[in-house]
């Protein structure tokens, strides 16, 4: 699952791990002492199902004594310290084999009898993805998250609002489901994040072009096979057609050719071309936009690196951005931590957020953005004596220069377990980081203190129910 949902490389995952740990509180307890920052985690509603139910949890519903058994499980996680419920119901989700997620065969009375386990536990939240996430929700999945809430009497999450003027309609329809829930007394949070995060598309790894219509039976292909598809004329033509589809609905965001800009490429023949867009290459040859693009990626054994320009960097997609900003039920951030580490990076969210603040379109007061991204949080999730500088509050501080900070260029790195690489950035500008008073980032540099701690639910963390909202 985090192989392919995550782009986590199955190497890194295989040697970087150890696996002898077993139950959640005992993986916990191996971070304890071993990390810089503080951090916490959800219990994922898939290694439920899969602990309980094997090779069934896949296609299968759950049996009443095995749904039991999946909140017996989950007590005991919450108990050992988990933060609460993490689960997707989305059409994105597929694991390894390409089958959907375990939690995708969920019923929804097996996804709120969970739901009712974290409600009963201190300090807990509740985390969901669902197909509207990317399309705009129906009615039944509106109606769904807010009995969630409502079973857990604790807010939920969703990741993650995207938002376009192109696409005004969805803009408002996912509003809708917070203020919606609100009127029958739950909670329902957009998490969205501040910043235009870049994304990477490979024909040599899983990334969003795999979710146009007819391009996932051609790029799961071994790859000499895929390499010799691709260079028939007819294969070119049917998924391109696809692209174009009404049926891509959101992925049409990531078809826009022309305007990929080429990364990092690995022949002599694409030599040159890194930073430039398919279109002015394509102009060049005088080729048609998308056979430049084939030809530039099977030049690299389909390994080229490129970058979509992002379609939604308009003037009224910020104005609709900054409102939403406003809204009571959207907090700045999103889920991914450690995620997608071979298509998108981003980490460089904080930081370049507050460079836009002080430096670049300046939507908001630098003050209002740090409280977005430190005490926002910290209230949505409870967490004790966090996210405020005040006297008997943990210091956790960051100093940073406000006339540099922000982020280098995204490039990758090849320093994960088994020397397989991530998409990384540095920080710039970041003068000081502090957690619980001592210093783990100096001038932008590691040091070696370790004073992180797991946030552990109840211990760390405060039940923020419905009607203490």
């Amino acid at each position: 699952m985090m192989a392919v949902v995550e782009g986590m490389p199955l190497e890194a995952l295989e040697k970087g791990l150890d696996w002898a740990w077993r139950g959640f509180g005992d993986w916990l307890d191996r971070f304890e002492g071993n990390m810089a920052v503080n951090a916490g985690f959800l219990v994922g509603h898939c290694a439920l199902r899969r602990t309980v139910m094997g090779e069934r949890s896949v296609g299968h519903a759950a049996t009443p004594a095995e749904v039991e058994q999946m909140k017996t499980l989950l007590r005991a996680s919450l108990a050992a310290g988990g933060l609460g419920l993490s689960t997707t119901r989305s059409f994105t989700h597929s694991d390894g084999n390409g089958q959907p997620v375990p939690s995708r065969f969920a019923s929804e009375e097996e996804l709120l009898d969970l739901c009712r386990v974290a409600g009963a536990h201190e300090g807990t939240a509740l985390e969901f993805i669902t197909d509207g996430c990317l399309r705009g929700f129906n009615d039944d999945e509106m109606d769904l998250m807010a009995r969630m809430s409502l079973a857990a009497d604790r807010p939920v999450n969703w990741n993650v609002f995207t938002i376009d003027s192109k696409e005004k309609d969805r803009y408002a329809n996912q509003l809708l489901a917070s203020t919606r829930a609100a009127e029958k007394g739950a909670r329902v949070v957009a998490l969205t994040m501040p910043t235009l995060v870049g994304m990477t598309m490979s024909f040599l790894t899983y990334s969003p072009i795999h979710q146009l219509p007819g391009w996932r039976t051609i790029l799961a292909l071994p790859l000499p096979e895929r390499m010799a598809e691709l260079r028939k004329p007819e294969v070119r033509a049917k998924l391109l057609a696809g692209s174009k589809s009404p049926d891509a609905g959101v992925f049409a965001r990531v078809a826009d050719f022309a305007n990929f800009k080429i990364g990092q490429t690995f022949s002599g023949a694409n030599h040159g071309l890194t930073g430039r867009f398919v279109k002015e290459i394509a102009k060049e040859r005088g080729k048609a936009d998308f056979d430049t693009l084939i030809e530039i990626v099977l030049a690299d054994e389909l390994r080229t690196v490129l970058w979509p320009a992002p379609p939604d960097g308009d003037e009224e997609s910020w104005k609709m951005r900054k409102a939403a900003w406003e809204s009571p039920h959207c907090l700045l951030g999103g889920s991914d931590a450690g995620a997608h580490l071979d298509r998108m990076c981003g980490a460089p969210y904080t930081t370049d957020f507050i460079a836009d603040c002080l430096r670049g379109k300046r939507l908001w007061p630098v003050e209002k953005a740090i409280q977005a991204l430190s005490d926002a949080p910290a209230r949505l999730f409870g967490l004790r004596d966090r996210g405020r500088v005040a006297a008997g509050m943990h210091a956790d501080l960051v100093v940073f220069d406000p006339k540099t900070v922000g982020s280098s260029e995204i490039h990758e790195r090849s320093d994960l377990p088994g020397g397989t690489s991530r998409l990384y950035a540095e920080s710039t500008g970041v003068v000081r980081v502090f957690v619980s008073g001592q210093t783990i980032v100096r001038d932008g540099k590691a040091t070696d203190a370790r004073p992180g701690r797991i946030m552990r639910s109840g211990r760390d963390t405060a039940t923020v129910s419905l009607a203490r909202r």
